[in-house]
């Protein structure tokens, strides 16, 4: 069933240049990117994207890393994407996540671990709505998609 995820690459991402490593990867994987700007975080989107965080004793720490630096906001599509992408990003913690995924080669922190992808199907919708308003969201059919997934995959 295709699905949309959203992604963020967090201000460690953008800083140290990973970004076109990151998006090269989970295209290669075979998702397909609909969506993507660059934006300066604030008090105010953060506290909607991060609400299940807010009172926790890191949640300072969290919000004030995230205003940092810009970051680099996404949506990708694709059979599964949820899943896909959350195998592709790894472990939170850097120094646990495995060789091959994005933070496993990446990361080797739990707090700078480079990016955030939604955690389920519900998760995604309530994201990509924070940082995403429909028409920026692109509807067009990827032209090889033939050759990434069966046609039973495709629905």
């Amino acid at each position: 069933m295709m699905e949309r995820t959203f992604v963020m690459l967090k201000p460690d991402a953008m800083q140290r240049g990973l970004a076109g490593e990151i998006l090269s990867r989970l295209e290669k994987k075979g998702l397909t990117l609909i969506a993507a700007k660059v934006l300066q975080l604030d008090d105010k989107i953060l506290e909607k994207h991060y609400a299940e965080h807010i009172g926790k004793p890191f949640y300072p720490e969290l919000v004030n890393f995230a205003k940092q630096a810009p970051v680099l906001a996404t949506v990708w599509e694709g059979v599964e994407a949820v899943k896909v992408v959350r195998d592709l990003v790894g472990a939170t913690n850097g120094r646990k996540a495995v060789a091959g995924t994005i933070r496993g080669d990446y990361s080797i922190s739990q707090g700078c671990n480079l990016i955030h992808a939604s955690d389920s199907v519900d998760s995604s919708k309530r994201e990509i709505s924070i940082f995403f308003q429909p028409k920026e969201i692109a509807t067009a059919k990827r032209e090889l998609v033939d050759y990434i997934y069966s046609k039973q995959e495709q629905g």
